[in-house]
């Protein structure tokens, strides 16, 4: 039996730059810059003082008060990425439910919720913990409300890969529509992690910017030799992917195809990636393989880019690993230096970016890289947005406990 062509018919997302994917795209464009002192929670006596936080969001735009009340902001950000993904497919779920799933990753769930409830049992003792307080702060459970929200009763599952989520339920859906359990997919990551508690955890961890929180334009610089930690953030971004015999019948335009996904494991650390990336490098090949193609056939790499030491140097390592002498000559740039590190969700975000970027041959650029880093010699696209040629890109991931992912991403040609 032939593998089913996979194809993305809609997308979704919400960011610090921009409430929907089209004003988060242009602002890209325009290197537009998304983080600011952060104003979600009290950082007075943490070390990083800055986020990116999705600024004007209003849940109730989407939910009435009583739905809202019962969800963590994680689902907030997640219904409202599926919502505009789903609108753009113009999919219609509840006709064809069985055939539809929902897999949406999120690295660290409902903390905020968990942070409030813990207050509430150590100051006012067990009997006044919400009721809600499980089904508010497990991961699963932007996975389970997008379900609940749009009738889709196919395959569901929340993927937890720390950074790597997003890009990990965008893998599953692709294997999952490929062997034939479903027909279309509502696919991403989301997170919500500029709360106290969360900060206050990377900020020990010792892996966020603390340098810049009086110039938190300028804090998150991917492949800069000044950069020192990333900048936390929150937002969700969500792919419709079909068959692309499903999405020809019901007369939708598939955007662009979902060609390869590639996971490996470092097995090193539990936060620092392996020595030259060669975990990563790993992921890049087998999604290259199961795309088919070659490495000199890759236009645009939307780096994971972090603005850490670390994760940057050895992704610089792993692209020239994978793509030989090729690798000097592919563009590559990071939306984080724009957004801030949304954690599970980044996955999501990125790879709606990269089929933006593909529709549009156009990519964004690499804020804040002024002073290169000499380990990292390759082209960030420092100058902001260029018009480039492609067929193919490719959307890099990589999560604290050694994961790694990689998206492969088509021009559609029928």
């Amino acid at each position: 039996m032939d593998v089913p062509r996979v194809v993305v018919t809609g997308a979704g997302a919400v960011t610090p730059v921009g409430i929907g994917l089209e004003a988060t795209w242009r602002a890209l464009l325009a290197g537009e810059n998304g983080i600011s002192h952060v104003t979600l929670c009290d950082v007075e006596d943490i070390a990083s003082k800055i986020g990116g936080e999705v600024t004007g969001f209003d849940p109730e735009n989407w939910l009435n008060r009583k739905d809202a009340r019962r969800m963590d902001r994680f689902v907030h950000l997640a219904i409202a990425a599926a919502d505009e993904a789903l609108e753009h497919s113009g999919l219609d779920v509840r006709a064809e439910s069985e055939q539809v799933g929902c897999i949406i990753g999120s690295g660290i769930g409902g903390i905020q919720t968990l942070e409030d409830q813990f207050k509430v049992f150590f100051d006012k003792g067990p009997s006044r913990v919400s009721p809600f307080l499980v089904p508010m702060f497990i991961s699963d459970m932007a996975a389970g409300q997008v379900s609940i929200r749009t009738g889709a009763r196919g395959p569901n599952v929340n993927t937890v890969s720390a950074c790597a989520s997003g890009a990990d339920a965008l893998g599953a859906a692709f294997e999952t529509l490929r062997r034939g359990d479903a027909q279309a997919m509502i696919a991403g990551g989301t997170d919500a992690g500029v709360t106290r508690m969360s900060m206050a955890a990377f900020a020990a961890s010792r892996a966020l910017s603390t340098g810049q929180n009086d110039d938190p334009e300028h804090a998150s610089r991917p492949f800069d030799s000044g950069r020192d930690g990333f900048v936390i953030a929150e937002g969700a971004g969500v792919l419709i992917l079909e068959t692309l015999e499903h999405a020809q019948a019901r007369g939708a335009e598939p955007l662009v195809e979902m060609v390869g996904y590639g996971q490996s494991a470092d097995a090193f650390h539990v936060t620092q990636p392996s020595e030259n990336g060669e975990g990563a490098a790993r992921a890049m090949r087998m999604a290259l393989k199961k795309a088919g193609i070659n490495a000199s056939d890759v236009g645009y790499i939307n780096a994971h880019g972090t603005s850490t030491q670390l994760n940057d140097k050895f992704e610089t390592m792993s692209v020239k690993t994978v793509f030989g002498e090729a690798a000097a000559s592919i563009p590559i740039s990071s939306t984080k230096s724009m957004i801030g590190h949304t954690l599970g969700a980044g996955g999501g975000i990125e790879a709606a970016v990269t089929m933006m970027s593909l529709r549009e041959q156009k990519i964004h650029g690499t804020r804040n890289l002024v002073l290169p880093d000499p380990d990292c010699d390759l082209d960030y696209v420092p100058e902001g947005a260029r018009d480039v040629s492609m067929e193919y890109a490719v959307s890099n991931s990589l999560g604290f406990g050694g994961h790694n992912s990689c998206l492969v991403f088509k021009r559609f040609t029928a």
